[in-house]
């Protein structure tokens, strides 16, 4: 199969290139950057012509679309392209994959729900974003669902990886040099390692499974709060710096976000008979890799 991959140069992205590698499908990566020594082709997907266009000339069966506006706090000033690159850019690829009769794996986020109830949030579960990230990510949901393609959804949370900008990336940095650091409390959720994210795509593509439609939560096993997360990523890295508790009150933003936002990874677990690891194994893993 050929397969389109948009936001290659980003976390997941760049982790599917590297998961790729010994794969017996032919991966086309797209982004509107470029990374050093990786052959990435330039694509627009806000306009629906340069979609075609290239899934057409690279006679395209399966388009994962890895790119989104994943700045929280700025996309509530940058409302108009947040909801380009989240909602219509989406609809674009879906058109697309409907026209041609592929298939699109689409990322999707925790922050559809509001996050007020303290149980792990299910697929069927209903949504109700609490700011314009959330809002343009459930937009570019629905557009999925409403053109007639075949696709699978994929929401996940707390992304990280050793590329990119991340909340791992920057926990490594100030607990090495500063002597102390405050981090949220009261905000609960699960990380999520790119490098397994990857694997699960490449896995349903590789397994034969992209039949399976519908929308599916992955993130990785286990619950942690933000203060939680960052103990660990300085232990883990040899940091110094005391790390203490605060509440979401003491660093006001322009958006909420979810206070409890765990998903859960029954129905891909089940559905596609993968094995999730655990928050805190993965964050070793990733940091061997530093």
């Amino acid at each position: 199969m050929n397969i389109l991959v948009t936001g290659a140069c980003g976390q997941l992205g760049t982790e599917i290139r590297l998961a790729s590698g010994a794969d017996s499908n032919r991966y086309v990566f797209t982004d509107v950057s470029n990374a050093e020594g990786a052959e990435i082709i330039y694509l627009d997907i806000t306009n629906i012509d340069a979609i075609r266009l290239i899934c057409e000339s690279e006679q395209i069966d399966v388009i994962i679309n890895c790119a989104a506006y994943t700045n929280v706090d700025r996309a509530e000033d940058d409302q108009q392209m947040a909801d380009l690159l989240n909602h219509k850019a989406a609809a674009n690829l879906a058109a697309v994959a409907a026209e041609r009769g592929a298939s699109l794996i689409h990322i999707s986020t925790d922050y559809v729900f509001q996050g007020n109830i303290p149980l792990p949030c299910r697929e069927d579960w209903p949504t109700n974003p609490l700011g314009v990230y959330g809002i343009t990510k459930l937009q570019g949901e629905k557009a999925i669902q409403d053109s007639g393609c075949k696709y699978i959804l994929i929401r996940t949370a707390w992304l990280y990886s050793p590329f990119g900008k991340n909340f791992v990336k920057t926990m490594r940095e100030l607990t090495s040099t500063r002597p102390e650091i405050k981090v949220v409390s009261d905000q609960v959720g699960t990380p999520t390692y790119a490098a397994d994210l990857a694997a699960v795509i490449l896995h349903i593509i590789r397994t034969g499974q992209l039949s399976k439609t519908g929308i599916y939560h992955y993130s990785n096993e286990g619950v942690c709060s933000w203060y939680d997360f960052a103990r660990a990523i300085r232990d883990l890295s040899g940091g110094t710096a005391e790390v203490f508790p605060c509440t979401t009150d003491e660093f006001p933003s322009k958006v909420r976000r979810p206070h409890y936002s765990v998903l859960d990874k029954t129905k891909i677990k089940s559905t596609f008979s993968v094995k999730v690891p655990h928050w805190y194994d993965s964050l070793r893993r990733c940091i061997e890799r530093f």
